[in-house]
């Protein structure tokens, strides 16, 4: 059975070719596990951020003090979780299994797609309590004052951003990186969602952790939103281009939703509710009619069609790197 384990006995491939293996292996293990059950291994993790934030976060403290504060959390929390996988791994003899189990642990939920599908429904329905159940679990705004409009454009929002943190970065991070990386972001990546600063008692709790994930999404953002105006070519790419280019340099996701807004042509980001307090957001392509639940369905498309161009990409070049290899 180990000699079937065995790394010596599989093909001398490259090392960027394994790992695109290893991605795609480990790609389609989850979507089909989430189809059948819907599970989060982090679970443990988020409710340790969430009683850590309670320990640490005194929002008596000064701001200077509550950032410093954030910042401790992040090194006292990844610090002995990297040294200890660091370690671990030397005594793994399987490589590739314990790559892809660290792969397995970064990589988001692989029903998004299912979930607003079913919002989608609803909305048609006028099942609009019943929206708003699916989605207030994955999204930080509070949606009980939701109209269709804005359980639409929440949706829209939700999948794009959480496909792209959850999915997209992680395997941009653990081919250019590996899987310790990855793990890494991802659990970075928890800590800003238990302490996202657009909720008022962690705006300077939140501060690093957010400015970090904003900081590791940058560049996989930023060839996700290329691709995106890459597969509209004709559509206005280029008016979407000139009036988006202004965000390109900005340590958020700014441009890749200014560009989604324009694809899709519809309006998206402006006020949101999160808790009690109304946040006033960027309002992406303005003159552009509002979402509606029909959007959802097209803004799946459009992701479903850049995350295919990308996975098709790796594979050609991973197949050629073999050959020239071979």
């Amino acid at each position: 059975m180990m000699a079937l384990l065995d790394l010596s006995n599989l093909p001398q491939l490259p090392d960027f070719s394994y790992q695109v293996l290893i991605l795609l292996s480990v790609l389609v293990l989850k979507s089909v596990i989430s189809h059948f059950v819907n599970h989060e291994p982090l679970r443990a993790f988020q409710f340790y951020c969430q009683r850590l934030s309670q320990k640490v976060n005194n929002r008596n403290n000064s701001h200077q003090q509550q950032i410093i504060a954030g910042l401790v959390a992040i090194l006292v929390t990844l610090l002995p979780i990297v040294i200890i996988l660091w370690l671990f791994s030397d005594f793994v003899a399987v490589e590739y299994l314990w790559q892809g189990f660290l792969l397995y642990f970064s990589l988001g939920s692989m029903s998004l797609k299912a979930v607003n599908k079913s919002i989608a429904k609803a909305l048609v329905a006028q099942k609009n309590y019943q929206a708003k159940q699916l989605l207030n679990d994955l999204v930080l705004r509070n949606t009980t004052q939701l109209s269709v409009v804005g359980l639409s454009k929440a949706a829209i929002e939700m999948q794009l951003l959480r496909t792209l943190q959850q999915g997209y970065v992680v395997a941009f991070i653990f081919l250019a990186l590996g899987p310790l990386a990855a793990f890494c972001y991802r659990l970075l990546l928890e800590m800003h969602y238990s302490w996202n600063p657009k909720l008022t008692k962690f705006i300077h709790f939140g501060f690093y952790p957010a400015q970090l994930v904003y900081l590791c999404q940058w560049l996989p953002i930023r060839l996700f939103s290329m691709l995106l105006l890459l597969l509209n070519t004709g559509r206005n790419s280029l008016l979407s281009w000139r009036l988006s280019k202004t965000y390109f340099f900005n340590l958020n996701n700014n441009l890749v939703m200014s560009i989604f807004a324009f694809v899709l042509e519809i309006k998206l980001g402006g006020v949101a509710l999160y808790e009690q307090d109304k946040l006033r957001r960027i309002s992406f392509n303005d003159l552009a009619k509002q979402p509606q639940a029909t959007d959802i369905i097209h803004a799946d498309r459009q992701i479903k069609q850049v995350i295919w161009l990308s996975l098709t990409s790796l594979l050609i070049v991973a197949i050629t790197l073999a050959f020239i290899k071979t």
